[in-house]
């Protein structure tokens, strides 16, 4: 579980996100969604202590972050940022090998237990295939793959990424959350796309105006009438098979609504 209490961030004079609380329930998935500029990335790296928050405090399983040793939150938490590594010369086997550090001391070198997990995760993300390439060679549905199998490779409790279907196309956009989902661990993902948020999230913060707007299961935040007024379009809900599918379309300033012809 994490938890934050009352955080807050600023970029000089301008909030970010203020006096924000969220929990993310062991696992579950739960998804930051917002308009650009709400805070989202913002908010993960709050979490993962990138970002030191001067109000509030960030919990992992009841223990303080602020308490915990950098190698020790590496065991805890992993994290996957957006365009890591790209243009780097190592292997893939070699990329996942790094998630093994935290569990290696200052001076040890990596050995056999190490290279086996590598390729148990490997093989987790459908990846093995991948193992002598280069990890700059790769695409980018291949290297948002490895990625997540470096951060199993932390063999974390729990999983934080930060746009991870950016610049994917629509079948790895799938494959990745799906993956992501079937973990079973703690995750918190920002998604810009409210329907693979429909699809993958167990639960949803909606973020906007510098705070959470809504919160909770995502069938729940799932409103239109709580999208509407922080993303400023106008949207159709359906139900599918029990789970939301959402419509997008502009709202048009120009002609009153049936409400406001009926005042």
């Amino acid at each position: 579980m994490i938890e934050a209490t009352g955080v807050g961030w600023r970029y000089g004079a301008n909030p970010v996100i203020d006096g924000v609380s969220i929990t993310a329930e062991p696992g579950r998935v739960l998804g930051l969604i917002g308009p650009n500029g709400s805070g989202k990335t913002t908010l993960l790296r709050l979490l993962y202590g990138a970002l030191k928050s001067p109000t509030g405090r960030v919990a992992v399983d009841g223990d303080p972050l602020s308490t915990l040793s950098a190698r020790e939150a590496a065991r805890r938490m992993a994290v996957v940022v957006q365009e890591s590594g790209g243009e780097t010369a190592l292997t893939v086997a070699e990329m996942v090998l790094l998630g093994r550090g935290p569990h290696l001391s200052t001076f040890q070198r990596t050995g056999r237990d190490d290279h086996e997990v590598t390729a148990r995760c490997l093989a987790r993300v459908g990846a093995t295939h991948l193992a002598a390439r280069t990890f700059g060679g790769l695409s980018g549905g291949e290297r948002q793959r490895v990625l997540i199998a470096r951060a199993l490779a932390q063999q974390a409790t729990h999983l934080l990424l930060d746009e991870p279907t950016n610049h994917l196309d629509i079948r790895y956009q799938h494959e990745i959350l799906r993956l992501v989902r079937g973990l079973g661990t703690c995750a918190v993902v920002v998604l810009h796309d409210l329907n693979l948020a429909a699809r993958y999230c167990d639960d949803l913060v909606l973020l906007g105006g510098g705070g959470v707007v809504a919160a909770g299961p995502a069938g729940e935040v799932l409103d239109p009438r709580i999208l509407e007024p922080v993303y400023g379009i106008g949207i159709r809900r359906l139900d599918i098979e029990g789970s939301p599918h959402l419509l997008f379309h502009p709202i048009d300033l120009s002609h009153p609504t049936d409400e406001e012809c009926a005042a």
